[in-house]
């Protein structure tokens, strides 16, 4: 069997939200998605609320990953041990509440994987080393097919985890930079890489927000809360393609729309 999978970019501010809440299950039916995972962690600029959270489950998200501004609403927390289908990076190093890793029933009863992980290159160095927590959770995984969310900003880093995880996983795709890659690409021993999603938000934007605020921001102006732009949106989002008896990934490839 070929499982399709929907990855989908960071969800940036409610316009973002009400973009894939509109356009979501009609990408999941053209392209016949099986299982979809959603990055949400900016859907409320930085940071996620509950209802955000559950709105992009009711969308028709199986899994909602997050990421660096997984505190920056701090009404998250309690969400985080209620439910199992929303992840916060594995690798905090601190106790806090949630969990990195959850298994999911996919088409067939098969157990579906999903890790988040988050990157320390260019990020708060306070993070337990992404490698070798990963390690840990695969040693005695019990699951049929493993996906990642690796939230980072260097793209050599995340090329890196494809790489090392490449034969363990069958795909793995970056999120946090907002910029969507052209590098989709199924590895030697079968994993499925792209170096970032993109994002789900305002197409006319500085990385989701207002332009005339990130320009203030490089010409040494006061800071202040970036805020969404507004405008057109558009959906970021890579479909892979899995070969479920084989365990490797036979496809990967762009799906973005826009207004």
């Amino acid at each position: 069997m070929i499982m399709n999978v929907l990855a989908v970019g960071d969800v940036v501010g409610e316009q973002g939200l009400a973009f894939l809440e509109q356009h979501l299950r009609s990408v999941q039916k053209l392209h016949g998605v099986h299982f979809t995972v959603v990055n949400g962690e900016n859907a409320s600029g930085v940071g996620i609320l509950p209802r955000q959270a559950r709105a992009i489950y009711e969308a028709g998200a199986d899994v909602v990953t997050l990421g660096n501004h997984t505190w920056n609403r701090i009404q998250i927390k309690d969400l985080l041990d209620d439910v199992s289908w929303i992840l916060r990076p594995a690798n905090y190093t601190s106790r806090v509440p949630g969990r990195g890793l959850g298994i999911y029933e996919g088409p067939r009863g098969l157990r579906v994987a999903v890790m988040n992980l988050i990157g320390r290159c260019e990020m708060d160095s306070n993070f337990d080393n992404p490698f070798t927590v990963a390690d840990r959770l695969l040693r005695h995984l019990d699951a049929d097919l493993c996906l990642v969310d690796f939230h980072a900003e260097a793209t050599s880093e995340k090329g890196a985890m494809a790489y090392y995880l490449d034969g363990r996983v069958q795909a793995l795709w970056g999120t946090h930079t907002h910029v969507p890659t052209a590098d989709c690409q199924v590895l030697d021993r079968g994993l499925g890489f792209v170096t970032d999603l993109g994002m789900t938000g305002p197409a006319r934007s500085v990385l989701g927000m207002k332009h005339e605020q990130a320009v203030n921001r490089f010409l040494g102006g006061l800071p202040m809360r970036f805020e969404p732009a507004p405008g057109p949106c558009k959906l970021e989002a890579v479909l892979f393609s899995l070969d479920t008896e084989t365990k490797r990934c036979v496809h990967v490839e762009r799906v973005d729309i826009a207004e």
